[in-house]
Protein backbone atom coordinates (compact mmCIF):
# COMPACT_ATOMS: atom_id res chain seq x y z
CA UNK A 1 0.00 0.00 0.00
CA UNK A 2 1.45 3.65 -0.70
CA UNK A 3 1.97 6.30 2.17
CA UNK A 4 -0.73 8.23 0.59
CA UNK A 5 -3.25 5.37 0.66
CA UNK A 6 -2.01 4.63 4.24
CA UNK A 7 -2.81 7.96 5.27
CA UNK A 8 -5.96 8.69 4.13
CA UNK A 9 -7.23 4.62 5.68
CA UNK A 10 -5.50 6.52 8.56
CA UNK A 11 -7.97 9.46 8.19
CA UNK A 12 -10.69 7.22 7.51
CA UNK A 13 -10.14 5.66 10.55
CA UNK A 14 -9.08 2.56 9.80
CA UNK A 15 -6.17 0.84 11.75
CA UNK A 16 -3.09 2.83 10.79
CA UNK A 17 -0.24 2.39 11.08
CA UNK A 18 -1.03 -1.42 10.97
CA UNK A 19 0.02 -3.77 14.07
CA UNK A 20 2.63 -5.17 12.12
CA UNK A 21 3.97 -1.68 11.37
CA UNK A 22 4.37 -1.70 15.07
CA UNK A 23 7.36 -3.84 14.90
CA UNK A 24 9.01 -2.38 11.37
CA UNK A 25 8.57 1.35 11.42
CA UNK A 26 10.32 4.11 12.80
CA UNK A 27 9.97 4.80 16.10
CA UNK A 28 9.77 8.15 16.09
CA UNK A 29 7.34 8.62 13.45
CA UNK A 30 5.38 5.49 15.46
CA UNK A 31 5.15 7.13 18.73
CA UNK A 32 3.88 10.60 16.82
CA UNK A 33 1.06 8.71 15.31
CA UNK A 34 0.08 6.75 18.12
CA UNK A 35 0.72 9.84 20.72
CA UNK A 36 -0.77 12.64 19.03
CA UNK A 37 -4.19 11.82 19.24
CA UNK A 38 -4.07 10.37 22.47
CA UNK A 39 -2.48 13.97 23.44
CA UNK A 40 -4.76 15.70 21.80
CA UNK A 41 -7.71 13.87 23.15
CA UNK A 42 -6.59 14.39 26.85
CA UNK A 43 -6.20 17.56 26.83
CA UNK A 44 -9.42 18.12 24.40
CA UNK A 45 -11.14 15.81 27.63
CA UNK A 46 -9.31 18.00 30.67
CA UNK A 47 -9.79 21.21 28.63
CA UNK A 48 -13.70 20.91 29.37
CA UNK A 49 -13.19 19.85 32.72
CA UNK A 50 -11.30 23.03 32.76
CA UNK A 51 -14.21 24.85 31.36
CA UNK A 52 -16.27 23.23 33.36
CA UNK A 53 -14.83 24.22 36.65
CA UNK A 54 -14.44 28.59 35.28
CA UNK A 55 -18.52 28.43 34.96
CA UNK A 56 -18.42 26.60 38.28
CA UNK A 57 -16.57 29.28 39.56
CA UNK A 58 -18.48 32.09 38.54
CA UNK A 59 -22.05 30.58 37.32
CA UNK A 60 -22.23 27.54 39.87
CA UNK A 61 -23.23 29.44 42.92
CA UNK A 62 -27.51 29.56 43.73
CA UNK A 63 -29.44 30.98 41.04
CA UNK A 64 -26.29 30.89 38.66
CA UNK A 65 -24.32 33.50 41.10
CA UNK A 66 -20.42 33.28 41.62
CA UNK A 67 -19.25 31.45 44.21
CA UNK A 68 -15.78 30.24 45.97
CA UNK A 69 -18.21 27.55 48.07
CA UNK A 70 -19.07 25.97 44.43
CA UNK A 71 -15.59 25.28 44.04
CA UNK A 72 -14.97 24.38 46.99
CA UNK A 73 -17.57 21.81 46.89
CA UNK A 74 -16.54 20.84 43.87
CA UNK A 75 -12.52 20.37 45.42
CA UNK A 76 -14.30 18.12 48.02
CA UNK A 77 -15.62 15.83 45.54
CA UNK A 78 -12.17 14.90 43.94
CA UNK A 79 -11.30 12.06 46.27
CA UNK A 80 -14.07 10.65 44.74
CA UNK A 81 -12.83 11.38 41.56
CA UNK A 82 -9.73 9.88 42.11
CA UNK A 83 -11.38 6.30 43.62
CA UNK A 84 -13.55 5.85 40.44
CA UNK A 85 -10.49 6.94 38.09
CA UNK A 86 -8.23 4.20 40.14
CA UNK A 87 -10.91 1.84 39.70
CA UNK A 88 -11.16 2.78 35.75
CA UNK A 89 -7.30 2.32 34.78
CA UNK A 90 -7.55 -0.53 36.75
CA UNK A 91 -9.17 -2.33 33.91
CA UNK A 92 -7.97 0.24 30.95
CA UNK A 93 -4.84 0.35 31.65
CA UNK A 94 -4.65 -3.16 32.40
CA UNK A 95 -6.17 -5.25 29.73
CA UNK A 96 -4.85 -2.14 27.12
CA UNK A 97 -1.25 -3.51 28.13
CA UNK A 98 -2.47 -7.54 28.24
CA UNK A 99 -3.65 -6.61 24.79
CA UNK A 100 -0.88 -5.15 22.96
CA UNK A 101 1.20 -8.26 24.73
CA UNK A 102 -1.25 -10.39 23.22
CA UNK A 103 -1.10 -8.65 19.54
CA UNK A 104 2.56 -8.80 19.74
CA UNK A 105 2.78 -12.86 20.83
CA UNK A 106 0.19 -13.12 17.47
CA UNK A 107 -2.71 -14.77 19.68
CA UNK A 108 -5.86 -12.53 18.41
CA UNK A 109 -8.34 -14.76 19.84
CA UNK A 110 -6.91 -14.42 23.49
CA UNK A 111 -6.72 -10.41 22.80
CA UNK A 112 -10.41 -10.99 22.57
CA UNK A 113 -10.73 -12.70 25.73
CA UNK A 114 -9.02 -9.96 27.56
CA UNK A 115 -11.50 -7.48 25.80
CA UNK A 116 -14.64 -9.27 26.76
CA UNK A 117 -13.43 -9.81 30.51
CA UNK A 118 -12.92 -5.98 30.86
CA UNK A 119 -16.62 -5.16 30.25
CA UNK A 120 -17.79 -7.93 32.82
CA UNK A 121 -15.03 -6.69 35.54
CA UNK A 122 -16.26 -2.85 34.84
CA UNK A 123 -19.80 -3.61 35.00
CA UNK A 124 -19.36 -5.15 38.30
CA UNK A 125 -17.13 -2.48 40.22
CA UNK A 126 -18.96 0.19 38.38
CA UNK A 127 -21.72 -1.43 40.11
CA UNK A 128 -20.48 -2.05 43.38
CA UNK A 129 -19.38 1.42 43.90
CA UNK A 130 -22.27 3.22 42.74
CA UNK A 131 -24.28 1.56 45.73
CA UNK A 132 -21.30 2.34 47.86
CA UNK A 133 -21.53 6.29 46.99
CA UNK A 134 -24.95 6.40 47.10
CA UNK A 135 -25.88 4.76 49.80
CA UNK A 136 -23.09 6.48 52.28
CA UNK A 137 -22.69 10.25 50.16
CA UNK A 138 -22.45 12.67 53.11
CA UNK A 139 -20.81 10.41 55.58
CA UNK A 140 -17.91 10.27 52.30
CA UNK A 141 -18.09 14.29 51.35
CA UNK A 142 -17.82 15.02 55.55
CA UNK A 143 -14.35 12.59 55.97
CA UNK A 144 -13.16 13.83 52.29
CA UNK A 145 -13.50 17.75 53.99
CA UNK A 146 -16.30 18.98 53.66
CA UNK A 147 -17.68 22.19 55.58
CA UNK A 148 -20.84 23.17 56.59
CA UNK A 149 -21.23 25.97 53.75
CA UNK A 150 -19.73 23.98 50.39
CA UNK A 151 -21.30 20.23 51.62
CA UNK A 152 -24.86 21.39 49.99
CA UNK A 153 -22.26 21.67 46.74
CA UNK A 154 -20.69 18.78 46.99
CA UNK A 155 -23.99 16.85 47.83
CA UNK A 156 -25.75 18.54 44.85
CA UNK A 157 -22.77 17.53 42.48
CA UNK A 158 -22.49 14.05 43.57
CA UNK A 159 -25.97 12.77 43.31
CA UNK A 160 -26.28 14.33 39.50
CA UNK A 161 -22.59 12.93 38.50
CA UNK A 162 -22.58 9.22 40.05
CA UNK A 163 -24.04 8.05 36.51
CA UNK A 164 -21.66 9.34 34.03
CA UNK A 165 -18.74 8.00 36.55
CA UNK A 166 -19.58 4.67 35.58
CA UNK A 167 -20.06 5.58 31.82
CA UNK A 168 -16.84 7.42 32.24
CA UNK A 169 -15.24 4.46 33.06
CA UNK A 170 -16.67 2.34 30.25
CA UNK A 171 -15.22 5.32 27.53
CA UNK A 172 -11.79 5.46 29.33
CA UNK A 173 -11.13 1.78 29.40
CA UNK A 174 -12.42 1.16 26.07
CA UNK A 175 -11.16 4.12 24.72
CA UNK A 176 -7.06 2.63 25.16
CA UNK A 177 -8.58 -1.17 23.90
CA UNK A 178 -9.55 0.59 20.76
CA UNK A 179 -5.93 2.56 20.94
CA UNK A 180 -4.23 -1.07 21.72
CA UNK A 181 -6.32 -2.51 18.74
CA UNK A 182 -4.63 -0.25 16.01
CA UNK A 183 -7.15 2.94 16.02
CA UNK A 184 -5.19 5.80 17.57
CA UNK A 185 -7.59 8.09 15.49
CA UNK A 186 -11.07 6.60 16.28
CA UNK A 187 -9.67 7.07 19.84
CA UNK A 188 -9.05 10.43 19.49
CA UNK A 189 -12.42 11.26 17.62
CA UNK A 190 -13.97 9.63 21.14
CA UNK A 191 -12.47 12.64 23.44
CA UNK A 192 -13.56 15.31 20.88
CA UNK A 193 -17.35 13.76 20.70
CA UNK A 194 -17.22 14.41 24.46
CA UNK A 195 -15.66 17.00 24.93
CA UNK A 196 -17.47 19.25 22.31
CA UNK A 197 -20.97 18.06 23.46
CA UNK A 198 -20.29 18.79 27.42
CA UNK A 199 -18.86 22.35 26.83
CA UNK A 200 -21.52 23.13 24.95
CA UNK A 201 -24.06 21.76 27.50
CA UNK A 202 -22.67 23.15 30.53
CA UNK A 203 -22.55 26.78 29.07
CA UNK A 204 -25.93 26.13 28.30
CA UNK A 205 -27.16 24.77 31.56
CA UNK A 206 -25.10 27.10 33.63
CA UNK A 207 -25.25 30.14 31.67
CA UNK A 208 -28.47 30.05 30.18
CA UNK A 209 -30.75 27.75 32.56
CA UNK A 210 -28.42 28.73 35.68
CA UNK A 211 -29.10 25.37 36.83
CA UNK A 212 -25.65 26.14 39.20
CA UNK A 213 -23.09 23.01 39.87
CA UNK A 214 -26.23 19.93 38.99
CA UNK A 215 -26.01 21.52 35.62
CA UNK A 216 -22.35 20.63 34.94
CA UNK A 217 -23.01 17.18 36.34
CA UNK A 218 -25.98 16.88 34.07
CA UNK A 219 -23.72 18.02 30.98
CA UNK A 220 -20.84 15.38 32.16
CA UNK A 221 -23.53 12.63 32.28
CA UNK A 222 -24.69 13.16 28.63
CA UNK A 223 -21.60 13.63 27.14
CA UNK A 224 -20.55 10.81 29.03
CA UNK A 225 -23.19 8.59 27.66
CA UNK A 226 -22.62 9.42 23.62
CA UNK A 227 -18.94 8.70 24.11
CA UNK A 228 -19.97 5.57 25.40
CA UNK A 229 -22.21 4.83 22.73
CA UNK A 230 -19.45 5.26 20.12
CA UNK A 231 -16.44 3.47 21.96
CA UNK A 232 -18.41 0.38 22.64
CA UNK A 233 -20.30 0.56 18.81
CA UNK A 234 -16.19 0.24 17.81
CA UNK A 235 -15.92 -3.54 18.54
CA UNK A 236 -19.22 -4.10 16.42
CA UNK A 237 -17.30 -3.36 13.34
CA UNK A 238 -15.38 -5.76 11.40
CA UNK A 239 -12.20 -3.35 10.42
CA UNK A 240 -10.16 -3.95 12.71
CA UNK A 241 -8.40 -7.30 14.24
CA UNK A 242 -10.46 -7.39 18.28
CA UNK A 243 -14.57 -7.35 18.47
CA UNK A 244 -16.88 -8.74 20.33
CA UNK A 245 -17.56 -12.57 20.38
CA UNK A 246 -19.34 -14.77 22.27
CA UNK A 247 -18.28 -16.96 25.20
CA UNK A 248 -15.67 -14.44 26.11
CA UNK A 249 -17.88 -12.40 28.77
CA UNK A 250 -17.31 -14.95 31.65
CA UNK A 251 -14.48 -14.26 33.89
CA UNK A 252 -11.92 -15.90 33.86
CA UNK A 253 -9.01 -16.54 36.69
CA UNK A 254 -6.23 -15.86 34.49
CA UNK A 255 -7.02 -12.72 33.11
CA UNK A 256 -8.46 -11.11 35.55
CA UNK A 257 -4.99 -11.66 37.57
CA UNK A 258 -2.85 -10.51 34.96
CA UNK A 259 -5.56 -7.38 33.84
CA UNK A 260 -5.32 -6.27 37.48
CA UNK A 261 -1.12 -7.24 38.17
CA UNK A 262 -0.39 -4.77 35.13
CA UNK A 263 -2.99 -2.19 35.88
CA UNK A 264 -2.24 -2.06 39.87
CA UNK A 265 0.05 0.54 39.30
CA UNK A 266 -1.77 3.06 37.60
CA UNK A 267 -4.81 2.73 40.29
CA UNK A 268 -2.66 2.45 42.42
CA UNK A 269 -1.67 6.18 41.90
CA UNK A 270 -4.64 7.60 42.07
CA UNK A 271 -6.18 5.94 45.22
CA UNK A 272 -2.49 7.34 46.61
CA UNK A 273 -3.75 10.59 45.19
CA UNK A 274 -7.17 10.20 46.94
CA UNK A 275 -5.63 10.08 50.12
CA UNK A 276 -3.16 12.69 49.63
CA UNK A 277 -6.45 14.88 48.43
CA UNK A 278 -8.32 13.86 51.89
CA UNK A 279 -5.53 14.47 53.85
CA UNK A 280 -4.69 18.26 51.54
CA UNK A 281 -8.66 18.93 52.28
CA UNK A 282 -8.36 18.40 56.08
CA UNK A 283 -5.37 20.36 56.35
CA UNK A 284 -7.10 23.11 54.19
CA UNK A 285 -10.37 22.81 56.22
CA UNK A 286 -8.23 23.30 59.80
CA UNK A 287 -5.37 25.83 59.07
CA UNK A 288 -7.43 27.66 56.48
CA UNK A 289 -10.37 28.51 58.94
CA UNK A 290 -7.67 30.41 60.73
CA UNK A 291 -6.49 32.81 57.13
CA UNK A 292 -7.75 35.77 55.68
CA UNK A 293 -9.45 33.65 52.92
CA UNK A 294 -11.16 30.65 55.49
CA UNK A 295 -11.74 27.47 54.76
CA UNK A 296 -13.88 27.87 51.79
CA UNK A 297 -11.09 30.07 50.05
CA UNK A 298 -8.22 27.42 51.05
CA UNK A 299 -9.93 24.37 49.01
CA UNK A 300 -11.05 26.71 46.41
CA UNK A 301 -7.52 27.64 45.55
CA UNK A 302 -6.40 24.01 46.17
CA UNK A 303 -8.95 23.10 43.23
CA UNK A 304 -6.99 25.37 41.24
CA UNK A 305 -4.17 23.66 41.95
CA UNK A 306 -5.03 20.52 41.74
CA UNK A 307 -6.95 21.46 37.95
CA UNK A 308 -3.69 23.15 36.51
CA UNK A 309 -1.85 20.66 37.55
CA UNK A 310 -4.10 17.64 35.97
CA UNK A 311 -4.23 19.76 32.54
CA UNK A 312 -0.42 19.50 32.22
CA UNK A 313 -0.40 15.66 33.21
CA UNK A 314 -3.02 14.86 31.26
CA UNK A 315 -0.81 15.61 28.46
CA UNK A 316 2.17 12.98 29.57
CA UNK A 317 -0.50 10.59 29.70
CA UNK A 318 -1.68 11.13 26.47
CA UNK A 319 1.86 10.30 25.65
CA UNK A 320 2.08 7.11 27.72
CA UNK A 321 -1.30 5.72 26.07
CA UNK A 322 0.66 6.31 22.95
CA UNK A 323 3.74 4.98 24.40
CA UNK A 324 2.32 1.78 25.67
CA UNK A 325 1.07 -0.35 22.72
CA UNK A 326 4.32 0.33 21.14
CA UNK A 327 6.28 -0.93 23.93
CA UNK A 328 3.93 -3.96 25.16
CA UNK A 329 3.73 -5.19 21.28
CA UNK A 330 7.18 -4.95 20.23
CA UNK A 331 8.31 -6.50 23.74
CA UNK A 332 5.39 -8.90 23.18
CA UNK A 333 7.66 -9.49 19.90
CA UNK A 334 10.76 -10.04 21.42
CA UNK A 335 12.16 -6.65 19.43
CA UNK A 336 14.39 -5.64 22.58
CA UNK A 337 15.79 -3.00 21.06
CA UNK A 338 13.10 -1.00 19.84
CA UNK A 339 11.95 -0.74 24.14
CA UNK A 340 15.21 1.82 25.37
CA UNK A 341 15.00 4.54 21.87
CA UNK A 342 10.33 4.60 22.77
CA UNK A 343 11.24 5.13 26.53
CA UNK A 344 13.48 7.98 25.66
CA UNK A 345 11.76 9.46 22.95
CA UNK A 346 8.72 9.40 25.52
CA UNK A 347 10.82 10.73 28.26
CA UNK A 348 11.81 13.67 26.37
CA UNK A 349 8.66 14.94 24.76
CA UNK A 350 6.93 14.46 28.55
CA UNK A 351 9.74 16.76 29.90
CA UNK A 352 9.28 19.33 27.12
CA UNK A 353 5.13 19.43 28.27
CA UNK A 354 6.04 19.31 31.81
CA UNK A 355 8.63 22.69 31.37
CA UNK A 356 5.68 24.59 29.68
CA UNK A 357 3.38 23.81 32.42
CA UNK A 358 6.36 24.86 35.08
CA UNK A 359 7.32 27.96 33.13
CA UNK A 360 3.71 29.17 33.38
CA UNK A 361 3.27 28.09 37.00
CA UNK A 362 6.18 30.47 37.62
CA UNK A 363 5.30 32.97 35.59
CA UNK A 364 1.68 33.86 35.02
CA UNK A 365 0.29 31.69 38.33
CA UNK A 366 -2.16 34.41 39.19
CA UNK A 367 -3.52 34.67 35.14
CA UNK A 368 -3.98 30.92 35.29
CA UNK A 369 -6.02 31.53 39.31
CA UNK A 370 -7.98 34.30 37.47
CA UNK A 371 -9.80 32.11 34.73
CA UNK A 372 -11.47 30.24 37.24
CA UNK A 373 -11.64 32.17 40.53
CA UNK A 374 -12.91 35.57 40.53
CA UNK A 375 -12.00 37.43 43.67
CA UNK A 376 -8.41 39.21 43.21
CA UNK A 377 -7.20 38.74 46.52
CA UNK A 378 -8.05 34.66 46.34
CA UNK A 379 -6.78 34.49 43.22
CA UNK A 380 -2.67 36.23 44.09
CA UNK A 381 -3.35 33.53 47.01
CA UNK A 382 -3.99 30.84 44.52
CA UNK A 383 -1.33 32.25 42.47
CA UNK A 384 1.52 31.94 45.26
CA UNK A 385 0.62 28.49 45.86
CA UNK A 386 1.26 27.44 42.35
CA UNK A 387 4.72 28.98 42.61
CA UNK A 388 5.62 27.55 45.34
CA UNK A 389 4.33 23.57 44.59
CA UNK A 390 5.24 23.47 41.19
CA UNK A 391 9.05 24.62 41.40
CA UNK A 392 10.40 21.26 40.75
CA UNK A 393 7.42 20.32 38.01
CA UNK A 394 9.34 19.61 34.82
CA UNK A 395 10.69 16.08 36.69
CA UNK A 396 6.95 14.57 37.06
CA UNK A 397 7.25 13.74 33.06
CA UNK A 398 9.82 10.91 33.60
CA UNK A 399 8.05 9.71 36.91
CA UNK A 400 5.13 9.02 35.28
CA UNK A 401 6.74 7.88 31.87
CA UNK A 402 9.20 5.10 33.67
CA UNK A 403 6.16 3.90 35.10
CA UNK A 404 3.73 3.19 32.40
CA UNK A 405 7.59 1.74 30.33
CA UNK A 406 7.79 -0.73 33.35
CA UNK A 407 3.78 -1.12 33.56
CA UNK A 408 4.03 -2.14 29.88
CA UNK A 409 6.87 -4.39 29.64
CA UNK A 410 5.04 -6.58 32.40
CA UNK A 411 7.29 -5.40 35.30
CA UNK A 412 4.75 -5.24 37.89
CA UNK A 413 6.75 -5.26 41.18
CA UNK A 414 8.91 -2.18 40.12
CA UNK A 415 5.70 -0.22 38.32
CA UNK A 416 3.91 -0.61 41.70
CA UNK A 417 6.69 0.59 43.90
CA UNK A 418 7.21 3.68 41.56
CA UNK A 419 3.41 4.40 41.79
CA UNK A 420 3.71 4.23 45.29
CA UNK A 421 6.92 6.26 45.41
CA UNK A 422 6.24 9.92 45.35
CA UNK A 423 2.57 9.89 46.85
CA UNK A 424 2.70 7.72 49.59
CA UNK A 425 6.42 6.85 50.44
CA UNK A 426 7.70 10.28 49.83
CA UNK A 427 4.44 12.44 49.55
CA UNK A 428 2.29 12.22 52.49
CA UNK A 429 5.41 11.53 55.14
CA UNK A 430 6.64 15.43 53.99
CA UNK A 431 3.52 16.73 54.00
CA UNK A 432 2.63 15.59 57.37
CA UNK A 433 6.45 16.85 58.55
CA UNK A 434 6.20 20.30 56.67
CA UNK A 435 2.84 20.83 58.09
CA UNK A 436 3.01 20.12 61.50
CA UNK A 437 6.25 22.67 61.08
CA UNK A 438 5.33 25.12 58.56
CA UNK A 439 1.59 25.09 58.12
CA UNK A 440 -0.16 25.56 55.03
CA UNK A 441 3.00 26.74 53.60
CA UNK A 442 4.81 23.70 54.26
CA UNK A 443 1.88 21.83 52.49
CA UNK A 444 2.85 23.06 49.13
CA UNK A 445 6.64 23.21 50.04
CA UNK A 446 6.42 19.07 50.05
CA UNK A 447 5.08 18.89 46.23
CA UNK A 448 8.69 19.67 44.91
CA UNK A 449 10.56 17.67 47.84
CA UNK A 450 8.51 14.95 46.64
CA UNK A 451 9.16 14.96 42.99
CA UNK A 452 12.86 15.42 43.37
CA UNK A 453 12.98 12.19 45.44
CA UNK A 454 10.17 10.12 42.96
CA UNK A 455 12.59 11.16 39.76
CA UNK A 456 15.60 9.65 41.55
CA UNK A 457 13.53 6.27 42.80
CA UNK A 458 12.20 6.52 38.77
CA UNK A 459 16.14 6.77 37.34
CA UNK A 460 17.39 3.62 39.85
CA UNK A 461 14.42 1.43 38.13
CA UNK A 462 14.79 2.21 34.82
CA UNK A 463 18.33 1.84 34.56
CA UNK A 464 17.44 -2.16 36.27
CA UNK A 465 14.90 -2.57 33.81
CA UNK A 466 17.08 -1.61 30.71
CA UNK A 467 20.16 -3.80 32.24
CA UNK A 468 17.45 -6.44 32.10
CA UNK A 469 15.92 -5.59 28.61
CA UNK A 470 19.92 -5.76 27.36
CA UNK A 471 20.24 -9.49 29.31
CA UNK A 472 17.44 -10.13 27.08
CA UNK A 473 18.22 -8.71 24.05
CA UNK A 474 21.42 -11.08 23.56
CA UNK A 475 19.72 -13.97 24.58
CA UNK A 476 17.78 -13.60 21.54
CA UNK A 477 20.76 -12.98 19.38
CA UNK A 478 22.59 -16.06 20.21
CA UNK A 479 19.48 -18.34 19.78
CA UNK A 480 20.19 -19.81 16.28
Amino acid sequence: MSTATTDAAHNAGAPAPSLNDLATRGLGRLLWDYSLPAVVGMLVMQLYNFVDRILIGHYGGMDGAASEEAIAGLTITFPVMNITTALGVLIGAGSAARMSIALGNGNPSGARLILGNALTMTIVLGATYLAIFGWFMDDLLLIFGATETNLPYAREFMMYILPGLFLMNLTYSFNNLMRASGFPMRAMVTMFIGAGTNATLASLFLIVFRLGIKGAAIASDISMGITTIFVMAHFFKNDGPITWQRGTFKLRKEIVWSIIGIGAAPAIVNVAACLINIFINFNLRKFGALSDIGADGALAASGVFVTFTTMIVCGILGICQGMQPLVGYNYGAGLYHRLKRLFWLAAAASTVICTIGFLIGMFAPVSVASLIIPSEELAAHTGRILSVSMCMFWMVGFQIVSTTFLQSVGNVTSSIILSLARQVLFLLPIMYFMVRNFALEGLWMSFPTSDVCATAVAAILIIIEFKKINRLEKTSRNIP
